[in-house]
């Protein structure tokens, strides 16, 4: 991970409303991060591409570019670990930001703690999983790299999230056993999910569409959580 001057984590903040990102500048200093400030989702999308942050926070209501085409464009050449923003909060707009690329989603109005604690969740999850155990994992065709953070199936890179990752990794090192939603929450969030959410399903649907094989598959399991199986020989 790269940090700015000073060994601060270095957040890009892509905001319209310069009093909330004044405020946010000046609360989140003295924790160790240095914010950049951009006022519509042009600028924002400039600065995201013109130099590697450890975190972008992400409104959705943006001027010229809305968060969620920030977003797109955003995970078409960076993997960098993005919150949104937003005063929306029906749950389709929640589904819209994961699906997009988003790593976690922060309805206003918030308590900056609360956006604090999530990005150090954030943080902890792109500097690693905390998971212990084997360094290389293999399940049928697929091979996890905890420590590169590399997935290949069948030979070829798979590009994933970084919290599509480390969904993939809990799954990964039990296979063919039911991994909870509780239990994938407690490493990506630190907590447990509400009934309602769908934030994990999000994500592990995308799993099932890039690894899209027959001989390897996540089952959902209703009620209970998840199962990666492989129906390969080399298990």
């Amino acid at each position: 991970m790269k940090y700015s001057a000073g060994g601060s984590f270095s957040v890009l903040v892509i905001e319209d409303d310069r009093d909330l990102c004044a405020m946010m500048r000046e609360y989140f200093a003295p924790h160790g991060f240095t914010l950049e400030a951009a006022f519509d989702g042009r600028a924002g999308l400039a600065q995201a591409l013109a130099r590697a942050f450890d975190l972008i926070v992400l409104d959705v209501m943006l001027p010229v570019i809305d968060g969620f085409e920030v977003l797109r464009q955003i995970r078409r050449r960076s993997s960098v670990p993005v919150i949104m923003l937003t005063a929306r909060t029906a749950p389709n707009d929640r589904i819209m930001g994961l699906n997009s690329g988003a790593d976690d989603y922060l309805p206003k109005p918030f308590g900056p703690d609360e956006l604090l604690a999530r990005m150090h969740a954030v943080l902890r999850r792109t500097r690693g999983t905390g998971i212990s155990g084997l360094s290389l994992l293999r399940i049928g065709p697929m091979e996890v790299d905890t420590v590169r953070r590399r997935v290949t199936l069948g030979g070829e890179e798979v590009t994933l999230t970084q919290t599509e990752f480390v969904v993939l990794e809990c799954l990964a090192r039990s296979p063919d056993r039911i991994v909870t939603r509780d239990a994938i929450a407690a490493v990506l969030y630190q907590r447990a999910v509400t009934p309602y959410e769908r934030s994990i399903d999000v994500h592990v649907s995308h799993l099932q569409q890039k690894l899209g094989r027959e001989d390897l598959m996540i089952r959902a399991m209703r009620g209970a959580g998840y199962i990666l199986s492989s129906l390969g020989e080399n298990r």
